[in-house]
């Protein structure tokens, strides 16, 4: 099932439906309204026409204002979908996805290891993050239509982000983990390997060896698992700190559930 969910793309990354997992009560998330990806900066026409055909109601976009300007999101001449974000950084570095801002002092394979799961850590608590989480459970509730959450790489920020919208469906945690480790195979690890190694070591040096990039540029249970480590830690369990820091309450929940299980 899993590769069925990735959408072909020759210049989005990442593109994939994180729908059609059974959920609560014996349910099962819809498929084709529940899309994440990487940023659309470098999408071709024929990228955008198969977005297009997605029917996208709306566009949660978890990156920075400076992301935004240095890569603006390519449309389609006929894209209509409101384009949701919160003003200000999501990334801790002015210009840097996530991932590559955490590269900063890393030379070797166990340091960016050692970064990632830092930078998952803190994230939850990220405030313009946090509120852009807020806009994306919204829009999930209200029930507008498909919806595609998205960063830069449409992993660590988006993968948090879907981690907590599969726990609100009552997936269970051994498919989420499947759905947040299937960036690892849904796009061209050589390409985006190439891509990586250019961009941090354009901004940290060329000493930062090849482990230490795909360090950065993948993801691994122990990136998403310090982050839910966290959140427990300090809020004791994933409701709480829905409730207490996105303001995703009961009836939030309720809805979500009514709109996108089946």
């Amino acid at each position: 099932m899993a590769d069925d969910r990735i959408l072909p793309m020759e210049g989005i990354r990442n593109f994939r439906d994180y729908g059609g997992y059974a959920g609560a009560e014996g349910a099962r998330i819809k498929r084709g309204v529940l899309w994440r990806s990487g940023h659309h900066h470098e999408a071709t026409p024929g990228d955008l026409d198969k977005v297009a055909k997605l029917g996208l109601t709306s566009v949660i976009d978890l990156r920075g204002d400076s992301e935004r300007a240095l890569y603006p999101c390519a449309r389609h001449p006929e894209f209509g979908a409101a384009v949701l974000y919160e003003p200000g950084e999501t990334a801790g570095l002015s210009g840097a996805a996530a991932h590559e801002a955490a590269g900063q002092g890393v030379r070797t394979g166990a340091e960016a290891r050692a970064a990632m799961i830092r930078l998952n850590q803190g994230m939850p608590w990220r405030s313009v993050l946090v509120a852009s989480m807020k806009l994306f459970f919204a829009e999930l509730a209200a029930d507008r239509g498909p919806s595609l959450l998205h960063c830069v790489a449409g992993k660590d920020r988006t993968g948090l982000a879907a981690s907590l919208a599969h726990h609100v469906l009552g997936v269970h945690p051994d498919d989420a983990l499947e759905d947040y480790l299937l960036t690892n195979t849904a796009t061209d690890v050589a390409g985006r390997m190439a891509l990586g190694a250019e961009t941090v070591r354009a901004r940290y040096g060329p000493q930062m060896e090849d482990d230490a990039v795909y360090a950065l540029m993948s993801v691994a249970p122990e990136y998403i698992g310090a982050a839910h480590a966290a959140i427990r830690e300090r809020h004791g369990d994933f409701d709480a700190y829905l409730r207490g820091v996105l303001g995703v309450n009961e009836a939030q929940q309720v809805a979500i559930r009514a709109a996108l299980l089946e």
